[in-house]
């Protein structure tokens, strides 16, 4: 017997030759975000234009007043009410957090009740009466600890420390309340067959795994405290907003001092969100999703993109 040999015919091309081609993608051309950009730069362009050659804005005295000793003054009292404000918040935040989730009625009816006024009174309302507490209360008497006139216990600085921080601590005790609760009750039940007490297995266990929830929100209270303090010029505390208003009420600045009081706010609170972001970071280790870019970030992604599709 002989074996049957297939052979190809002499016109059949090779086999390497049947191999399909690479496939060459064209990404899509999206046209519409490049007219989109256009008309959103020719708006801003037109924007700055209009200020910048405005004729009654003194740009040389932005640049004169913003490095002012007054001013900087100013800006360093507001950093230090907003850091001692949210840290008063922060602190009561947790305690009333604490209480509120408590089996004790009473602790968690105060707790309520005290989330329930100051987070229904505007802060201007609550500075305005700390400010004013002398006319109800002269005298401070706490007995044989201390005993003085209100209007010398109730400083500016005193009503703005009160009045942002426990109207602060309210807002907290929410943020706080939600990242207790995000926490597995298995946690708390199984630190309690460990033997632990509460309060270790609130320090221990809940706290550290509820701060991945608590962080964020709290980043941003704080960079609306350092906003929101610009209020405490009612209670005629030597802010940033009232040092540099009363530059430009005696200079005829008014409109350039308001633009230097925004520039220092602009770049506290941009510091603080670059610490935000990589305070989130840390807090985040482990968890199975990653913080969204930053806008840096987001415009060197696009950037590449862009030179992709004009490389195509």
């Amino acid at each position: 017997m002989t074996e049957k040999i297939d052979k190809e015919p002499a016109d059949t091309p090779p086999r390497a030759s049947l191999a399909p081609e690479t496939i060459k993608a064209i990404p899509v051309r999206h046209y519409g975000r490049y007219v989109s950009a256009v008309i959103v730069l020719a708006l801003v362009a037109l924007l700055v234009n209009a200020f910048a050659t405005a004729e009654k804005i003194q740009w040389s005295a932005v640049g004169d007043k913003l490095f002012d000793s007054t001013v900087l003054a100013g800006a360093g009292r507001t950093l230090l009410i907003s850091i001692l404000a949210m840290i008063v918040g922060v602190v009561l935040g947790v305690l009333l957090a604490v209480m509120r989730l408590s089996k004790n009625p009473v602790t968690s009816w105060v707790a309520w009740a005290y989330i329930w006024f100051f987070r229904g009174t505007p802060v201007y309302v609550q500075l305005l009466l700390w400010f004013n507490l002398a006319l109800i209360f002269p005298m401070l008497n706490l007995g044989p600890i201390y005993k003085d006139e209100m209007t010398d216990v109730m400083t500016p600085f005193m009503c703005a420390l009160l009045g942002l921080g426990l109207n602060e601590a309210a807002y907290m005790a929410e943020i706080c309340r939600a990242g207790l609760m995000a926490v597995d009750e298995g946690q708390t039940e199984a630190a309690h067959a460990l033997g632990m007490s509460h309060g270790k297995t609130l320090r221990r266990i809940v706290i550290p795994q509820a701060m991945r929830v608590i962080v964020p929100p709290t980043g941003n209270e704080f960079i609306n405290m350092l906003k929101t303090s610009s209020l405490v010029y009612a209670v005629t505390y030597n802010e940033l907003l009232r040092a540099t208003s009363t530059i430009g009420s005696t200079s005829y600045a008014v409109m350039e001092m308001l633009f230097v009081a925004s520039i220092w706010y602009l770049v506290m609170t941009s510091v603080f969100s670059v610490f935000q972001y990589y305070l989130e970071r840390r807090f985040a280790r482990g968890s199975s999703r990653s913080l969204p870019p930053t806008p840096w970030q987001k415009i060197r992604v696009n950037l590449m993109a862009f030179s992709r599709e004009r490389s195509v």
